[in-house]
């Protein structure tokens, strides 16, 4: 019918000389390109959409996994290590720091193996050069190290005397010690909105312990470890930030130094506290299990720090500290239902006020990040 209509409103042209034949032929060639160009302009477009909501759900899956093979790392690296390091007393196998100091073995070994197979395999593995220690870098590393030491002995001594449910409240005063050390070593002032978020958490800690003593369940040597391991965890992040353009900002290097050298200053360490009896023990009873569990803690004590990394590279810094606080929470439901404890409602409350002091400060800062930048920009534009 359409066209039935078309053809006799162009005879009536025609007949009325209003159109000639030949500019009929071009207005009708004219209007079939144009149709054609919008055909095509709109097959593209579909095309372009598509391709976009492919792109993002790639995107979504890469960061849905990413952020769960960081939980699995991290999770799996407390629990495992929580077997490792024992109770309070593990008789003639108790050597935590011999335990702390093996996974920076496995680390510096896995740091070797993976140089070599960046030579063999450059298209696949990328790894910077490691091996001999250069003197140059040990004297800027090595009080880097001292810390780094001091943070993975208290860490581990916190979790060898606390439950993995309360770990995360343990040691849950980093950030605190974030503010006062940047405000005693780097002369940097924290706002106030930020300074109340940290009373929240100091708060939240508080009460953990009390409800840890109601329960009978407190380890004081744990607490104090909790709140040593919060230092250090704090110390070290603004040592990382000196050390690291020593060593061009290869967080790879560091590591394999960090490491290397935290297994010379081990090894005293661990004749002082005694443990070569239980070292002893550990070797001449030579289970598989226990052995092959010690190279799984290593390798997960390897790569938290690449997937860390990963983690921050696909997200951003602020949604890398909400995954990690939702992930400490998560760690805190499962270790209550893994080991069967029964815990009070003040309890759960103390965990809920310390995650949402540490989101607080989070988002508080990110904020303050986000205004600053804008002032530079906006200053900036003045100047020019």
């Amino acid at each position: 019918m359409q066209v039935y209509l078309r053809i006799n409103l162009l005879v009536s042209k025609l007949c009325r000389g209003d159109v000639s034949v030949h500019s009929l032929f071009h207005s009708e060639a004219a209007a079939r390109r144009t149709r054609s160009a919008v055909l095509v302009t709109s097959e593209e477009t579909i095309k372009m959409e598509t391709r976009k909501d492919v792109s993002l759900f790639h995107k979504y899956v890469k960061v849905a996994a990413v952020v769960t093979l960081y939980w699995v790392v991290s999770i799996s690296m407390v629990f495992v290590n929580k077997y490792l390091l024992g109770g309070s007393s593990m008789g003639d196998r108790d050597a935590p720091l011999f335990v702390t100091c093996f996974q920076c073995f496995v680390t510096v070994v896995f740091c070797l193996v993976l140089k070599y197979g960046s030579r063999l395999f450059p298209q696949v593995v990328t790894f910077p050069e490691v091996g001999a220690l250069e003197p140059d870098k040990v004297k800027k590393v090595l009080p880097l190290t001292c810390m780094f030491v001091a943070m993975i002995s208290m860490n581990n001594l916190c979790l060898k005397y606390v439950g993995v449910a309360f770990y995360y409240v343990g040691r849950s005063l980093s950030t605190v010690f974030n503010v006062i050390f940047t405000y005693l070593i780097l002369g940097q002032k924290t706002s106030l909105p930020a300074v109340a978020s940290c009373g929240i958490i100091i708060a939240g800690f508080f009460l953990g312990v009390d409800q840890e003593n109601v329960a009978g369940s407190l380890s004081v040597s744990g607490v104090v470890f909790g709140v040593l391991a919060s230092a250090s965890v704090s110390l070290n992040a603004i040592f990382t930030k000196k050390v690291l353009p020593a060593l061009d900002g290869s967080i790879w290097m560091l590591s394999y130094y960090n490491n290397a050298l935290a297994i010379v200053l081990f090894t005293p360490l661990i004749v002082l506290n005694g443990e070569l009896p239980a070292i002893m023990n550990m070797i001449s009873d030579g289970s598989l299990d226990f052995w092959t569990l010690m190279v799984i803690a290593g390798l997960f004590g390897f790569a938290i720090g690449y997937v860390t990394g990963l983690q921050i590279q696909v997200t951003s810094p602020l949604t890398h500290t909400i995954s990690g606080t939702a992930k400490a929470c998560a760690q805190t439901v499962l270790a209550t239902w893994w080991y069967g404890e029964a815990k009070a409602a003040l309890w759960w409350i103390s965990n809920w006020i310390v995650l949402g002091g540490s989101l607080a400060y989070t988002r508080i800062k990110q904020q303050e990040m986000k205004t600053s930048h804008n002032l530079g920009v906006s200053s900036g534009k003045d100047k020019v």
